[in-house]
């Protein structure tokens, strides 16, 4: 599958500030990449610096989306800025992860192991949709709306009434 949106880089290009904004098509094809129905702005002020062997991305992304929601089925729209820290090292290096017997333990305080890079390039753009993908309420609903459950209009089952018609019978 073609990616939406690149941004390559090297690793020679480092250190590195940019500035990414996706233009409409960008936007459109970002939208369906993260299932969402529109993406109105997208932004992302990056700097990509050396890291022990590899390097550190860091930055901050601003975006725009319009989502359904979950309730009401109503578009809304959400504004989203998010912070941006990916630390990268090359395929190969002593820094690495490594999962020992094939096990991964999980640390959910720890900060994120780095991304492995195959090759000498980096794909910033990659990153910031995966970032605005991980930013996005999978369970959205507009600002003020409450679930209320519908009314149970279903009939007691025979079981119910039978425990009603046995207490009814115990309390004469």
């Amino acid at each position: 599958m073609k990616a939406p949106w690149t941004h390559i880089v090297t690793w020679r290009d480092m250190p590195l500030k940019v500035t990414l904004t996706a233009d409409e098509a960008t936007r459109a094809a970002i939208a369906k990449t993260v299932a969402v129905e529109k993406v109105g702005a997208l932004s992302a002020a990056l700097s990509l610096q050396p890291w022990l062997d590899g390097a550190e991305l860091t930055g901050r992304l601003k975006a725009t989306i319009t989502q359904i929601s979950g309730i009401s089925l109503d578009p809304f729209d959400t504004e989203i800025s998010d912070p941006i820290l990916v630390r990268m090292v090359p395929a190969g290096s002593p820094n690495a992860p490594t999962a020992p017997d094939g096990e991964v333990e999980i640390d959910l305080d720890a900060d994120d192991p780095p991304d492995v890079i195959a090759g000498d390039s980096i794909d910033l753009a990659h990153y910031v949709i995966e970032h605005l993908a991980l930013a996005i309420d999978p369970f959205a609903r507009k600002p003020g709306e409450e679930f209320e459950p519908p009314p149970d209009d279903s009939p007691a089952s025979p079981f119910a009434v039978l425990a009603a018609l046995k207490a009814t019978k115990g309390a004469d």
